[in-house]
């Protein structure tokens, strides 16, 4: 049974925006109090969060497939929904996130880092929101917008500050069980190690992790044996030790050969030609092994490599080992730059942003497409008139007919709001607006003069009051 996944595809799913609420408040003596629908909530963000009890992506292999859940829909008496649950989910520090073109999206480093992997959707807004003093009864409210939905790709790139490479059953797994508490699969048959194994050393002061990585052979980094799927846990070490075999059964094979082999497909895979290198000779407990390792060990310093003489099985040189690789980690981690303070990136919009564009992509057909005009149209009940309306209101504010008109767009014309797949299409009205802020704006017609000035006002009350005065003294009930 598979018990270590180091990459997963996964499905994720943010929760839906809850509708807003069309309610008109009435109680005795007062059937129209005035619009008090409530706001819908807020769907669930599927968010990923560093989890160092986490150690594989076991759980998503086996059910890839994540939700969150939906925001509640508002109701009357000015009360709004309640907001969406987020789903949090745990995974091992390291793990990259890709999505399907391989492109990364987020680094995972680090105890509670975190990534949200989907949006939810926002809350409509309810009637009592959208009144104003020109619309004092909307008779419709805003739809909850969907949540984002996204595949993405899970790689786990183990955290280690020491990588063991080499061949198989060249003791890398026996190495880390003396070095450190980890306890691997140990056994004298090739690819006994099928997933890495992480252990923790400490040497004085210094407390550091190594890692074996299993599955090295010729053809690694094109994808032959194990290595393609393992070579990405290499990439975050701080030191790079090869393990050679001094005591090998195989005629055809001998260290030096070995050395070139894996350094080969290293530079194969690329990233990691800046890496320290360490040579360890192991199994100098056997004799044949150790005369192997007094032959080699003068050519193997010339090409510029440290080389440790060591013994799984009688310790010999592990202490020497251990200490030298502490030094390394420890001068590595001094060179890496100082994490900064978080710093927040402000973007301010060009001033000629319109926030949308108009394109003509046929003749008599364009598109328009933009944060606004497509949330906005995500948020309309088109079977409520009023609501629609009030989208042309606001795409007329926008200035979306404006730049029609500047296209070259004339009455009749297709005009489609969003994305080839997911998009509104009608045909265009010049004169639309008219009906929009009709629409939009209950009790309130465009098409009457505009206000009069507080003072006009005051005169011409004045003056119909006076008017009604004279009627009814003139008023004869005789005649």
């Amino acid at each position: 049974m598979t018990t270590f996944v180091d990459r997963v595809e996964l499905h994720v799913a943010a929760g839906n925006g809850g509708h807003g609420c069309a309610s008109v408040h009435r109680e005795k003596f007062k059937p129209l109090g005035g619009p008090d629908g409530g706001n819908g909530g807020r769907g669930g963000d599927v968010t990923l969060v560093v989890d160092q009890s986490v150690t594989t992506l076991l759980e998503y292999h086996h059910s890839p497939h994540r939700k969150a859940t939906n925001g509640k829909p508002g109701e009357g008496g000015h009360r709004s929904g309640k907001d969406g649950t987020d789903l949090v989910l745990p995974v091992p520090d390291g793990t990259v996130v890709l999505d399907k073109r391989g492109n990364v999206l987020a680094d995972l480093v680090g105890e509670g880092t975190t990534y949200v992997a989907a949006q939810g959707g926002r809350g409509g807004l309810g009637n009592a929101a959208l009144a104003s003093a020109r619309r004092k009864a909307p008779g419709f409210a805003l739809l909850g917008e969907p949540g984002q939905t996204q595949d993405i790709v899970l790689e786990l790139k183990t955290v280690a500050d020491v990588a063991l490479v080499g061949y198989p059953s060249a003791g890398k797994s026996s190495l880390i069980s003396v070095l450190s508490a980890a306890k691997p699969k140990i056994a004298d048959y090739p690819f006994t190690t099928l997933v890495p194994n992480l252990g923790v050393v400490t040497a004085g002061a210094t407390v550091y992790t190594i890692a074996d990585v299993p599955g090295l052979i010729p053809g690694a980094s094109q994808g032959k044996g194990l290595g393609l799927e393992f070579l990405r846990h290499v990439e975050r070490c701080s030191v790079l030790v090869h393990v050679l075999d001094t005591a090998t059964l195989e005629s055809d094979r001998d260290p030096v050969t070995d050395l070139d082999v894996i350094e080969a497909e290293l530079t194969e895979y690329g990233g990691l030609e800046n890496r320290p290198r360490v040579v360890v000779l192991n199994k100098v407990d056997i004799p044949d092994g150790q005369d192997l390792a007094d032959m080699i060990r003068p050519d193997l310093e010339a090409r510029g490599y440290r080389v440790f003489e060591v013994s799984a099985v009688s310790r010999h040189g592990l202490k020497e080992l251990s200490f030298a690789l502490a030094e390394i980690v420890a001068a590595a981690r001094a060179a890496r730059p100082k994490e900064e303070a978080t710093r927040i990136v402000i973007r301010p919009k060009a001033v000629d942003d319109a926030g949308f564009t108009v394109t003509r992509e046929d003749e008599g057909f364009y598109r328009v497409r933009g944060e606004k005009p497509e949330r906005w149209v995500r948020q309309t009940d088109f079977n409520n008139d009023e609501a629609v309306g009030y989208l042309a209101d606001r795409l007329n504010r926008l200035g979306v007919e404006d730049e029609l008109m500047k296209a070259g767009a004339r009455a009749g014309d297709g005009v489609a709001i969003g994305p080839e797949d997911n998009a509104v299409v009608f045909d265009w009205e010049p004169s639309m607006a008219a009906g929009a802020e009709m629409l939009g704006r209950r009790g309130e017609d465009h098409r009457l003069e505009a206000p009069r000035p507080a003072a006009q006002r005051r005169r011409d009350r004045e003056a119909e009051r006076d008017e009604a005065s004279r009627e009814y003294e003139d008023f004869d009930p005789f005649a």
